[in-house]
């Protein structure tokens, strides 16, 4: 087993009858069912890619058929496998904001990913967004975020770190409840360019530094758009270096190449998919 990186690009495509149909016949029936319940297109899209990267990377990895294991949700919702298939050392997140879906999958470490867009906020100016939520992060971090320059660079500063906080309580399979501020990153790479991944980013948890325990990938995976890797090492050598892997662009064709239905097509899906706007406020012509 590798260490997985895979993106794709849900926003750029737009399915066809045959593709949606023949993707909805390889994710479990349960997550048709969830997938199907959303309003908009956009994020139906982004589900569905999601399950099937990770029904993918298990299938790739552990040499099992696409359709025959049981793919699982624990109650906080991280999926996990049940069965023979689970017997094995393989950690496997999945993530989706905006244009992306992300998926990261380790051997012998724990881990679990969160994807980032770089936006304005609103109506809001910056100091008074970063004033809402002033509460999320610690002085610390405040000040790491507040001067790294142009109100855009602070942007990106703020939504890195709140990226490497939603990949830690991810990986450790905690939610809303967690208490944010209770995690001081110390961000050392201060610009990431595009395609670049640093691991350099310290955490301390009610101030007790974690490391080397846990390490934080962060990748600038286009303009726009962060990610972050939190690994927790369980089986590995503290000593040995994780290695840093780049992102893989995923097309539809290397998605789908070991695909197998586990369920009948249902043009119903696809129609009342085709059916619905792609986004809030985007009637179809």
């Amino acid at each position: 087993m590798t260490s997985i990186r895979w993106a794709f690009n849900a926003k750029a495509w737009k399915p066809t009858q045959s593709e949606w149909l023949l993707m909805s016949q390889c994710i479990e029936p349960e997550e048709k069912t969830r997938i199907g319940q959303f309003y908009f297109q956009r994020d139906a899209k982004s589900s569905m890619v999601g399950r099937c990267m990770l029904r993918k990377v298990i299938s790739d990895e552990l040499g099992v058929a696409w359709n025959s294991f049981n793919l699982t949700r624990t109650e906080k919702g991280k999926p996990v496998l049940k069965g023979l298939a689970a017997n094995n050392a393989l950690s496997f997140n999945v993530a989706h904001q905006g244009d992306y879906v992300v998926l990261a999958a380790e051997p012998e470490v724990n881990c679990a990913i969160d994807v980032m867009e770089v936006r304005r906020p609103g109506s809001r100016s910056l100091p008074d967004y970063f004033d809402l939520m002033k509460r999320k992060f610690n002085p610390y971090e405040w000040s790491t975020i507040k001067s790294a320059g142009t109100e855009q660079q602070q942007l990106e500063m703020y939504f890195r770190h709140w990226c490497l906080k939603e990949s830690y309580i991810k990986t450790i399979g905690l939610g809303l409840g967690f208490d944010l501020a209770r995690l001081d990153f110390h961000v050392k790479s201060q610009r990431l360019e595009v395609g670049e991944t640093v691991s350099d980013t310290e955490l301390y948890v009610d101030g007790m530094l974690v490391s080397p325990k846990w390490i934080f990938q962060e990748t600038r995976l286009s303009e726009n758009y962060y990610v972050a890797v939190g690994l927790e090492r369980i089986r590995q050598n503290l000593t040995e270096k994780v290695k840093e892997v780049p992102f893989k662009v995923l097309t539809l064709q290397e998605l789908l190449a070991s695909a197998q239905p586990l369920t009948p097509p249902d043009l119903d899906y696809w129609l009342a998919f085709d059916a619905k706007d792609e986004m809030p406020n985007a009637r179809k012509s």
